[in-house]
C-alpha cells in the first residue's frame, strides 16, 4: 500500500474514533441539538487543517454516534436527546410507564446500527444517479437555493409564516453584510455560528429579562426514575438482529431505505412520517411501540447520512437541511472550503475526494462508531444515564460552546463578528422558538442571501 495512502487511512480513522468518542459522549446530554454542537466541532476540525478524509470521518462518525446514544436520555430518562430525539418520545414514554425502557432503549439502538450501515452505501448510489445533473444544477445553484429555501420553510412548524420570513430575514443578512463591508471586514463563518447557536442565544437573554424569565423557572428540582438493568445477551457487543425480531428488520431496512434516497425534506419530518407509515402497519400495540421506535430511530440515523452524502458527492452545494445546517462546515469553511456567491462553484470535499473515498471512509466512519456507540450504549446505558444526570453540568457544556464560538467569531471578525453572531442568534432563536423558523430554514435563507441575491440583482441590472 502506498505510504501516502495509509497514512491517509490512518488519520482518517483517528479522527473518525475522536468524533465517534466525543458525540457519543455528547448524545448523552439531553437536549443537546445537532447543530450547536456537531457543527462548530466539525468546523473546528477543518480550520485546524485536518485533511479532507479526517474531516470526513470526524462528523460521519460523531453523526452516527450521536443518533445512538441520544436513544439514552431519550428512552430512560423521558428526555429527548436532541432535536431528532422529539418524535421517538411519545412512544419511548409509554414504554417506560409500562416497565420496560430497557427494551425501547435496545430497539432504538439497533434499528440505528442497522440503518446506518445500509444508508452509506444507498446514499453513495443515489448521489451518483444524481451526479450527472451537478454542473446544471451548479449553474443553476441561485435559483435552486431560494426554491430550496422556500420548500424548507413550508415544511417547517412555522410552515407559511416561515416561508414570509425568509424576506425580512434575508434582507436582516444583506444589511450586516454592506455594515461589515464599510469596515472591510467579510463575514461567512460568524453568520452560519449565530444561527447555530440561536436558541441558546435566546435562552441567555431570557434568562436576563424579567418578563421572561419566569416562564423558565421551575417550582423543584426535576427528579427522574431509572428502571433496573436487564441484560439479555452474552458478549459485549450484541447481534443487532437478535435484537430486532425479523419484521422490525423488514421495516428498519424499508424505512431507511426510503429515507436515504431523499434529501430535501426535514429530517424530523421524514422520522414522523415514516414511523406513522410503519405504525399503521402493525396491528398489535406493543409491538406496534417497539416497532416504531426501532423504525424512526433508524430513519434519524439513514437522513442524517443521505441529507449530508447526497448533496456534497453529487453537487457541493449544502441543498438540504443537514448539509445547509449541522453538515455546514464540509461545504463551506473559509478561507479553507468555500462556495462560490456568484458563480457557485465549489472548493470543498465535493473536489477533494471521490466517490469510492466516500464510500470507502463512510463505511468505516459507521464501522468506528458502531464499535464504539453501539456495545457502549447496550452494556452500559444505565449507569452512563445515572452519572450524567447526576453529576454533569449542563451550564459546564453551555458555557465550553460558548467560549468556542466566540474564538472563532473573534478570530475571523473581531468585535464585528462577535456582533454578527449575538444579532443572528437571537434573531433567529427568537424566530425559531415563536414561529416554527427553525434553523435548517435559516441556513437556507443565509444561502439566498449570499447566492440567490447577488444573482438576482445581476440579473435586474
Amino acid at each position: 500500500m502506498d505510504a501516502s495512502l495509509l497514512n491517509q487511512i490512518l488519520v482518517a480513522a483517528g479522527m473518525g474514533l475522536i468524533g465517534a468518542v466525543v458525540f457519543a459522549a455528547i448524545g448523552l446530554v439531553s437536549g443537546t441539538d445537532e447543530t450547536t454542537t456537531l457543527a462548530p466541532l466539525t468546523l473546528l476540525v477543518v480550520l485546524l487543517g485536518v485533511p479532507a478524509a479526517g474531516v470526513f470521518t470526524f462528523f460521519l462518525a460523531g453523526a452516527v454516534a450521536k443518533h445512538m446514544t441520544h436513544a439514552i436520555p431519550t428512552a430512560l430518562l423521558g428526555i429527548p436527546g436532541d432535536t431528532l430525539a422529539t418524535p421517538l418520545m411519545q412512544d419511548a414514554n409509554v414504554l417506560r410507564n409500562l416497565g420496560v425502557p430497557h427494551i425501547a432503549l435496545r430497539k432504538m439502538l439497533s434499528g440505528a446500527i442497522v440503518a446506518a450501515f445500509i444508508a452509506v452505501p444507498l446514499a453513495v448510489l443515489f448521489a451518483v444517479l444524481l451526479a450527472p445533473f451537478g454542473p446544471a444544477i451548479t449553474k443553476a445553484a441561485p435559483w435552486i437555493f431560494v426554491a430550496a429555501a422556500v420548500l424548507i420553510a413550508y415544511f417547517s412548524g412555522g410552515r407559511w409564516a416561515s416561508v414570509a420570513t425568509l424576506v425580512p430575514f434575508v434582507v436582516v443578512i444583506i444589511a450586516l453584510q454592506t455594515l461589515t463591508a464599510k469596515y472591510n471586514v467579510k463575514l461567512s463563518i460568524s453568520y452560519f455560528l449565530g444561527i447555530a447557536i440561536g436558541p441558546l442565544v435566546a435562552d441567555l437573554f431570557s434568562v436576563i429579562s424579567p418578563a421572561d424569565r419566569g416562564r423558565m423557572k421551575r417550582d423543584s428540582v426535576r427528579t427522574f426514575q431509572l428502571a433496573p438493568d436487564a441484560k439479555g445477551w452474552t458478549g459485549y457487543f450484541p447481534n443487532p438482529f437478535k435484537v430486532l425480531d425479523r419484521s422490525q428488520t423488514k421495516w428498519t431496512l424499508a424505512t431507511a431505505g426510503i429515507s436515504s434516497a431523499t434529501f430535501v425534506f426535514s429530517p424530523v419530518a421524514m422520522t414522523v412520517v415514516l414511523g406513522e407509515l410503519v405504525g399503521s402497519r402493525v396491528k398489535h400495540a406493543y409491538h406496534r411501540l417497539t416497532t416504531v421506535l426501532a423504525a424512526r430511530n433508524g430513519v434519524t440515523e439513514a437522513t442524517y447520512i443521505a441529507e449530508a452524502l447526497i448533496p456534497l458527492i453529487a453537487f457541493g452545494l449544502p441543498l438540504s437541511p443537514v448539509a445547509a445546517g449541522p453538515a455546514a462546515p464540509l461545504f463551506n469553511a473559509p478561507p479553507r472550503f468555500t462556495v462560490d456567491a456568484v458563480t457557485g462553484q465549489t472548493h470543498n470535499l465535493h473536489n477533494l475526494m471521490n466517490n469510492w473515498e466516500f464510500l470507502g471512509y463512510g463505511m468505516l466512519s459507521v464501522l468506528l462508531a458502531a464499535l464504539v456507540s453501539y456495545p457502549f450504549a447496550m452494556n452500559f446505558a444505565r449507569r452512563a444515564a445515572l452519572f450524567v444526570s447526576r453529576k454533569v453540568s449542563h451550564e459546564a457544556i453551555i458555557a465550553t460552546f460558548v467560549g468556542l464560538i466566540i474564538v472563532i467569531s473573534v478570530w475571523e471578525g473581531q468585535f464585528l463578528g462577535l456582533l454578527v453572531i449575538l444579532t443572528m442568534g437571537l434573531m433567529g432563536g427568537l424566530l425559531s422558538r415563536t414561529i416554527g423558523f427553525n434553523a435548517g430554514v435559516q441556513f437556507m435563507g443565509y444561502y439566498t442571501a449570499v447566492l440567490t441575491v447577488p444573482a438576482l440583482v445581476k440579473l435586474v441590472g
